[in-house]
């Protein structure tokens, strides 16, 4: 089968059409035939191998990505609830190798049936970013109908689906992004927009009871200006989990009484189950930027790498 593989750590040109043996799913794993992947922000840094959070975790050669939509070919003698002929969305293993290529294979708990609204295309876009944003305001930050949110990186593709999950279930929802962004963010749902290259957000908002970090700015000094807009027994959740909290953050939120919590991604079978009964109400939508050919996977890359892309970037696996 065609993979994207990398054999060493580097900028987008590492990354190689390879023919490799199509693996084999373990007792509770499914095999996918991949339609099509999603591209994120974390596969840029995983192709970089600078991350020492992550570093341990790599083997090379490994194919890239952990977003992937498609049709089970096979499972294995302990899967129960996927069968073959389903289509599904999900998370490949990780680490391990990922959804860059024909087919791959993943725990069967992190794959449900895709929304019945959505193609391949528009499916592959989901996973990752949306299991990031379901884990940090509903897992971590225990979110309840009727609590304010503020979630900063309104505008990307974490905070995107946060903004539209919280809405959905009942939040008052205020968003954070740049002048370029506001309406978009607006578009999604937020009941407020606060403007950062404009506006102070620490002098505007106060009794807030989930704060949510989905930006990619990685400074505990910020964090701590971020839990003073918290109200007494407030949580503040980073989705950033490769930059611990210092000792100055932690007094911080010792003193003010509130939660901090690191975020990491929970590829839940459940959740993934729930995110596509709310798609297919058409209470939260799927906006693609670009879809792209394997073939130009390393022009995808560099997109990414931006961090300022609006909607999500897509691997055309199966044309």
């Amino acid at each position: 089968m065609k993979a994207i593989r990398i054999n060493e750590f580097g900028g987008p040109e590492v990354m190689k059409i390879e023919n490799i043996e199509r693996p084999v799913p373990a007792p509770d794993e499914v095999l996918v035939e991949v339609y099509a992947s999603g591209v994120n922000p974390v596969d840029a840094v995983i192709r970089q191998g600078e991350n020492e959070s992550l570093r341990s975790f790599l083997k090379l050669p490994m194919t890239l990505g952990w977003d992937a939509a498609g049709i089970v070919v096979e499972t294995g003698s302990d899967v129960i609830f996927l069968k073959a002929g389903d289509h599904v969305y999900g998370v490949p293993n990780f680490p391990g190798d990922g959804s860059y290529a024909e087919y791959c294979v993943g725990k069967a708990s992190q794959f449900a049936i895709k929304p019945q609204s959505l193609d391949f295309t528009q499916a592959a876009g989901v996973p990752l970013a949306a299991l990031t944003a379901w884990t940090g305001v509903f897992g971590h930050g225990n979110l309840k109908p009727g609590q304010r949110i503020f979630i900063q990186g309104a505008s990307g593709g974490v905070g995107g689906f946060a903004v539209q999950f919280a809405k959905a279930k009942g939040a008052y929802v205020i968003g954070m992004a740049s002048t370029d962004n506001v309406e978009y963010v607006k578009q999604l749902g937020a009941d407020e927009v606060i403007d950062y290259k404009k506006q102070q957000y620490e002098e505007l908002l106060h009794d807030i009871d989930v704060v949510l970090e989905a930006s990619p700015i990685r400074n505990n000094g910020e964090r701590i200006k971020a839990i003073s807009v918290l109200k007494e027994g407030g949580i503040f959740v980073s989705v950033n989990t490769d930059f611990p909290f210092n000792d100055e953050l932690t007094e911080a939120a010792k003193i003010q009484d509130v939660k901090v919590s690191l975020a990491p991604n929970e590829p839940k079978q459940e959740w993934l189950a729930e995110m596509a009964e709310l798609i297919d109400a058409s209470k939260v939508q799927v906006l693609i930027n670009k879809v792209f050919p394997l073939e130009e996977v390393a022009e995808a890359h560099r997109q990414i790498a931006t961090w300022h892309v609006r909607g999500r970037l897509v691997l055309d696996v199966k044309s």
